[in-house]
């Protein structure tokens, strides 16, 4: 009884809290903690791409509660947003957003070109079903240098648009693997990241059976020091968006019981990962 009064104070309290602005650093607006020295007890909030009409109202958060995240990049299909058309996430419209999220000191990984989910090895090498561009719902064989040139093209993408190199880390769409694959990755340079089992935040599951209360809630109560977290910019699916209406109260809620924020840059698995191939 105990622990569920005092998680209901810390859901009220991110509740309150969330819409309140981050002071600006002195001499300059706020911008994400970058810095190791200023996060002892550590999570890692990571954003997989996906239609990115929540994208600028993501940004909004991170910055005014200045939490670095690790963005995994793959050319999704995209709903319209602003000035910008309905398109792709890495196209020309999403350029500028994409070089502003390298500015402010996010950290970034490929995830795929066209949103691969792995689905069996083969002898040759491995069959896909991706979830953008041209085969989008086809069954795709690929080898493994395919593959690899299918994470590679989202990194060169990424240099284009920002003029930052983008670390050699990966996240499989599904997170879905096989030893083979994760094999095949690291001989040509890239590093899978995975999420742990409480850092799923359930933005992909359907919201009339996970409401974004229920979803805040089993958040704050499982999320511990170390975990990897998982949520995205903009599920199709998802009837009432996840974020940012879950993602500032669990930021405000996880701060509140001592954690803090970094990107994989400081993660004891990733910190030495070098520049993508």
């Amino acid at each position: 009884m105990r622990r569920a009064e005092a998680l209901k104070r810390v859901v009220l309290a991110a509740l309150a809290l969330a819409g309140a602005p981050l002071a600006a650093a002195p001499g300059g607006p706020a911008t994400v903690e970058t810095s190791a020295a200023t996060c002892k007890r550590p999570v890692y909030l990571t954003f997989d791409t996906g239609h990115m009409g929540v994208a600028p109202l993501v940004a909004d958060v991170l910055k005014r509660q200045r939490v670095p995240v690790t963005f995994f990049l793959a050319n999704e299909r995209t709903q319209p947003v602003g000035e910008r058309p309905a398109g792709a996430s890495l196209d020309k419209h999403w350029a500028p957003w994409w070089k502003a999220m390298a500015t402010q000191g996010h950290d970034f990984g490929s995830h795929t070109w066209d949103h691969l989910v792995w689905r069996k090895d083969t002898p040759q090498g491995f069959t896909f079903r991706p979830t953008a561009g041209p085969r989008n719902g086809q069954s795709v064989n690929l080898t493994a240098e395919q593959y690899c040139e299918e994470l590679s093209r989202s990194a060169r993408r990424f240099e284009m648009m920002t003029g930052q190199p983008m670390r050699a880390l990966f996240r499989a769409p599904g997170g879905k693997t096989s030893p083979k694959l994760l094999a095949a990755a690291r001989a040509c340079g890239w590093h899978h990241v995975p999420w742990t089992s409480a850092g799923f935040l359930g933005d992909e599951l359907p919201s009339d059976r996970y409401p974004n209360h229920r979803l805040l809630r089993q958040a704050l109560s499982r999320v511990r020091e170390g975990d990897i977290l998982l949520a995205h910019l903009g599920i199709w699916s998802r009837q009432e968006p996840w974020a940012p209406a879950v993602l500032e109260p669990l930021i405000v809620g996880l701060k509140a019981k001592g954690l803090c924020f970094a990107t994989l840059r400081d993660h004891p698995d990733y910190r030495t990962v070098g520049r993508a191939p």
